[in-house]
Formats: structure tokens, C-alpha cells, sequence
């Protein structure tokens, strides 16, 4: 996904949060397009995005609406996929580490240092960021010699906010959503830490936890305007 493409996602996967389109709008690519300031196509692109994210559903032929959903479900979705990665976490510390994993994880913390480095976040940072936390997710599912655990979150991925991908940033307030990430980060650091240990408990928890970076590190950051507490 372009740069573009990926602010693109950010920002209208903030507004649904938001409420500023709420369950039901229908979304006309010329009207976000004009709001946003970019052209059709990574908004078509966006769309298609959110929609096996589960935020938009098809609307006749060509058009998108929001699909409802409720807290309830966001809670439940993270809670899910908390459960299915601290199990891969879990079972990836218990059997060792494989160098080209070991590589692979530092590869994707030394990223997410350098995105962290200057002490601000700039528009491409989502982007970079994006990638590298994807990357560090699937790395931990795809190295456990069973297909088992993905086949499980790629069903649960479809649900409103579940995917490792789906943090919600706010790409109007990079300020501070550095904060966020630097958060982020540091439980990454933590989770490789108990992986390369062999300590599967703690991997687990980590990793648990680490789902809610998206959704909940808002308010207990102080990040969150006061009608989303």
C-alpha cells in the first residue's frame, strides 16, 4: 500500500471511530476525496481496505456504507485476537527462536527505533510503521509451524478494528500519536525480549495486552478528546 493509500485508511478508520461518519452513511469516493484532498483512487482503494477490515459493507453496485457495530464488538474482536497471538507467542518462546526469525524481529524493531528516533512523527511515519508492525505480527503467527493460529485471526480479522494493522491513528494529530507508537514499540521490545528468553507466560501476556495499543492507550495516554473516555 502507497503512502498515500495508507493516510488515506488512517484517516478514515479515525473518523469511523470518531463517529464523524457514523453506522449506516453511505461514502461517495468524490466527497472523501474533496475532504481529504487527494484523488479518487486511494480512496477506491481505502475503501476496499476498510471493507475486509469490516468497517464498510457493499452498497448496490459501486458504493460503500459504515457498517454498525457496537463497542461490544471491537472489545470482544481485540479480545480474540489478544487470546490467538499470545497463544502463537506463547508456543513460538516455548520451541526457540530460528536465526532467521531472531533477524527478522530485530529487523522490525531497529524500523520502529529509526520511525522513533527524532522524537516526532512525520505523514510518511504511518506508513513505515504500518508495514513493520504488520511485518512483526505475521512474522510471530507465521513462525510456529502451523497454520492453524492465521487461518483463526484472518477470520477474526474481518471484524471492526481486530487486525494487527488496524491502530487507529490520527494523522491531523501526529504529535500525539507519537506517544502511541512509542508505546508500541517498547511492548514490541518487550515481546522479543520474552521470545528470545524462551518465556512463553510472559510472551503470552505481552502480547495480550499489546492488542489494545489501538483502542485503549488513547485515554490512558491522555490522548483521547473527552467524549471518546
Amino acid at each position: 500500500m502507497s503512502k498515500n493509500n495508507t493516510s488515506v485508511v488512517a484517516s478514515l478508520r479515525q473518523w469511523i471511530r470518531e463517529g464523524r461518519y457514523p453506522a449506516g452513511e453511505r461514502l461517495a469516493e468524490l466527497h472523501v476525496a474533496e475532504h481529504l484532498g487527494v484523488s479518487r483512487t486511494p480512496v477506491r482503494l481505502a475503501f476496499r481496505t476498510l471493507e475486509q477490515e469490516g468497517l464498510l459493507e457493499r452498497a448496490g453496485q459501486r458504493g460503500y456504507r459504515v457498517r454498525a457495530f457496537t463497542e461490544t464488538d471491537i472489545l470482544c474482536a481485540l479480545e480474540v485476537r489478544g487470546a490467538l497471538e499470545g497463544l502463537a507467542a506463547r508456543r513460538l518462546a516455548e520451541q526457540g527462536l530460528a536465526p532467521a526469525v531472531r533477524t527478522q524481529l530485530a529487523d522490525c524493531l531497529e524500523q520502529g527505533h529509526a520511525v522513533l528516533a527524532k522524537g516526532y512523527l512525520e505523514a510518511d511515519d504511518v506508513t513505515v510503521w504500518s508495514e513493520l508492525n504488520q511485518r512483526f505480527h505475521t512474522t510471530i503467527i507465521g513462525s510456529i509451524g502451523s497454520p492453524v493460529i492465521g487461518d483463526a485471526l484472518a477470520r477474526n480479522d474481518h471484524l471492526p478494528f481486530a487486525s494487527a494493522d488496524s491502530i487507529i491513528l490520527d494523522t491531523q494529530a501526529l504529535d500525539r500519536e507519537y506517544r502511541k507508537l512509542y508505546v508500541a514499540q517498547t511492548q514490541h521490545q518487550a515481546i522479543v525480549q520474552a521470545l528470545r528468553q524462551g518465556e512463553g507466560a510472559r510472551a503470552e501476556m505481552l502480547m495480550r495486552e499489546h492488542a489494545y495499543i489501538g483502542l485503549r492507550y488513547g485515554e490512558l495516554l491522555s490522548l483521547d478528546p473527552p467524549d471518546r473516555r
